[in-house]
């Protein structure tokens, strides 16, 4: 079952509700778990599990970004932008 979080998601950077797997989406997902992962460490500092969670999504996130840099330059920088991950 999608969450309703997820189909906003879906909606806004796929092609439809059910574009689970394109990169742009992916990078949406992993933008937002990344999100909510970082604010549970502000209160929970000795969670390291969730912190090694957190390292290797970043990771992810990254080498999906680089794909869609080489493929498309405007779909990249249109989702930076959006998402706002590079200042």
């Amino acid at each position: 079952m999608i969450t309703n979080k997820k189909k906003e998601i879906f909606k806004t950077y796929g092609t439809s509700v059910y574009d689970t797997g394109s990169s742009k989406v992916q990078v949406a997902l992993f933008t937002y778990r990344i999100n909510h992962l970082s604010s549970h460490l502000k209160n929970n500092k000795k969670d390291f599990n969730t912190e090694r969670a957190l390292v290797k999504l970043v990771g992810k996130r990254k080498k999906l970004l680089k794909y869609i840099e080489k493929r498309d330059i405007n779909s990249y920088k249109k989702i930076i932008k959006h998402l706002g991950l590079r200042k």
